[in-house]
């Protein structure tokens, strides 16, 4: 299981509608709005490193109002 954070750029005035959105896709553990430099942060989970590329460019990108992702990957140290 590879889990991940990733952080979302969204159109203006949309995050909470993004973040809303993202949380019903399966494999979204968590989704929230947030401010800063990223309008939101959603906390994912995934087989492996393949099926979590899928899961954030055929899913979470595909949300409308979504700008721009950055993934980072959960690391166990």
């Amino acid at each position: 299981m590879v889990e991940a954070y990733v952080l979302i750029q969204t159109e203006v005035g949309k995050a909470a509608q993004v973040a809303l959105a993202v949380s019903k896709i399966d494999g979204v553990k968590a989704s929230q709005a947030v401010t800063g430099p990223y309008d939101a942060i959603v906390h994912a989970s995934a087989e492996d490193v393949d099926a979590l590329g899928k899961l954030v460019v055929a899913k979470i990108q595909a949300i409308e109002g979504i700008t721009r992702t950055l993934t980072c990957p959960v690391v166990k140290l």
